[in-house]
Parts: structure tokens; sequence; C-alpha cells
């Protein structure tokens, strides 16, 4: 299960014991975070070579 489906289907649930109005209520709830996400990626991707960043695209698409 890929990144997706599994916010999908987790969203899905969420849907199917809250309701749609309350899942959309919890959702809010959680928050968005805190600190740098700029920063934070920038420090986990500079060390990633193209090749890898492709190979990873690749899986997720489901072409290898």
């Amino acid at each position: 299960m890929n990144a997706v489906e599994l916010r999908e289907k987790g969203y899905q649930i969420l849907v199917n014991h809250l309701g749609q109005s309350d899942a959309i209520r919890f959702l809010q709830q959680m928050g968005w975070g805190q600190g740098d996400y700029t920063q934070e990626r920038r420090d986990v991707l500079e060390s990633v070579t193209r090749e890898e960043f492709l190979e990873d695209l690749r899986k997720i698409r489901g072409l290898q």
C-alpha cells in the first residue's frame, strides 16, 4: 500500500466510524504540527541522489 492509498483508506475508516463531519472535525483538531517543514525536507533530501529519487519514484508508481 503506498502513501496515497494509506491516506485514503485511513480517511475512509474515519468517515465510516465517525461520519463525514466528525471525521473532518477530528482531522482539524490534529493540527499542522510545528517546526520548519521546508528546512527539514532540505536536511533530509540533501544527501539523496537523483538516481535514488528516481528509483523511489518508480517504486511508488509501481514501475519496478
